[in-house]
């Protein structure tokens, strides 16, 4: 009987050379490719389609821009999603690429899963994670076979397989709406200043405008729902948002990152849009839950986040997180003005109907709140730390 493989297929190296070396290396008669669109460019997901036609026996291009918004993309945002300053695009999305993959294989019948993940990385886990709950077997060849990027180069070309790296130029790009992230080659090397060909998404901030643009994002339930009055879809607002932060300079992350196995990276990442919403959505959280409610969603964003960069989507406690916050989102809604100027984006004004908020009682010109009130309340502030220097002085 024919073995067959089914591959997370991207169209970069690492997935391509995956396709002759499952045949190769691993006795695969046919190798299905998917391609899962979560954002690329539509160049991106063009030219994969048209390579896996060629190098493989089958494809599959399923577009999952709207489910990746609002089923992943949104829950990142009520969530405050951020693993170490990392707004986290490629790692929220792996799980959902892995989910579709999985629903063709099951309609493929396939044998085992094959994926381009390196043994050093954290999106081996994101795939796995969900490949392995199948029952099924799960390949990867670049990490079993211990696979350099220059050996994979040569490799592509003895293939007649066509590859945008280079020896010279070795940068791997992830993209999607959510974020762009670069890394590879010189980029290594914590102590390399990055050259300015790796951005695409944002001009150099000093190249930036000279006027400030300030624009006005709406939430419902904490999610935007607008721009500048305007109602538009996820996808929409999102890729907009992207445009208008980017030319400003905003959304660029040059930092040294912990994976999950334990090793650091160089990572830089491009991520406009989330740079933006994630500041308004939780500017718009302070006006709106109390004291309380904010300093425990931190502890849950927290935990939100960790498990979100691992790919544990699939895990009880992730369900559980989520039940918590969108709890917590049901009153953040309102608008955020957010100016963006050479690189910073900084917000100057919100305003909620479910703001915990009084202008009258917290002005300096108003008497509603009868200030001598607070006198007892301070007495009292302090009073077991005072008890303590006073015995302190006392036994010296």
């Amino acid at each position: 009987m024919a073995k067959k493989a089914i591959l997370s297929y991207s169209g970069g190296l690492d997935t391509s050379v995956c396709i002759p070396l499952l045949k190769e290396k691993y006795g695969y008669d046919s190798v299905v490719t998917v391609s899962v669109d979560v954002g690329q460019p539509e160049s991106e997901v063009k030219n994969a389609e048209e390579k896996a036609k060629k190098i493989s026996d089958k494809h599959y291009t399923i577009d999952a821009k709207d489910e990746f918004v609002s089923d992943y993309i949104f829950p990142l945002i009520k969530a405050n999603g951020d693993y170490e300053g990392y707004v986290m695009g490629t790692s929220i999305a792996r799980p959902l690429i892995a989910i579709k993959v999985a629903e063709i294989a099951e309609k493929e019948n396939v044998a085992a899963f094959a994926h381009g993940c390196t043994g050093k990385g954290n999106d081996q886990l994101r795939f796995e994670t969900i490949f392995r709950a199948t029952g099924l077997d799960v390949i990867a060849p670049m990490r079993e076979l211990n696979l350099t990027r220059e050996w994979e180069i040569e490799y592509a070309k003895e293939h007649g397989i066509p590859v945008a790296a280079t020896k010279d130029k070795p940068w791997s790009v992830d993209e999607n709406l959510w974020s762009r992230s670069i890394e590879g080659g010189r980029l290594e090397d914590p102590n390399f200043v990055p050259p300015e060909e790796i951005y695409e998404w944002t001009v150099s901030p000093e190249k930036a405008p000279d006027a400030p643009t300030t624009i006005e994002i709406g939430f419902e339930n904490g999610v935007p729902v607008s721009l500048e009055g305007k109602k538009m879809k996820g996808v929409d607002l999102i890729r907009e948002l992207n445009k208008t932060a980017g030319k400003n300079g905003v959304g660029r992350s040059d930092l040294v990152e912990d994976r999950v196995l334990g090793l650091k990276a160089r990572e830089n990442y491009e991520h406009p849009a989330a740079t933006v919403l994630l500041k308004a959505h939780k500017d718009l959280e302070q006006l709106v839950l109390s004291r309380a409610e904010l300093k425990f969603k931190a502890m849950v964003d927290a935990q939100w986040s960790e498990l979100a960069y691992q790919g544990l989507v699939k895990e009880p406690l992730y369900e559980d997180l989520n039940a918590f916050i969108d709890k917590t989102q049901e009153r953040v809604t309102g608008t955020v003005k957010v100016k963006l100027y050479k690189g910073n984006a900084s917000v100057v004004a919100r305003e909620s109907a479910f703001a915990l908020y009084s202008e009258d009682m917290v002005s300096f010109n108003s008497q509603t709140i009868n200030q001598k009130d607070a006198e007892g309340y301070c007495k009292y502030h302090g009073f077991q730390a005072r008890m303590y220097q006073s015995l302190k002085k006392q036994n010296k």
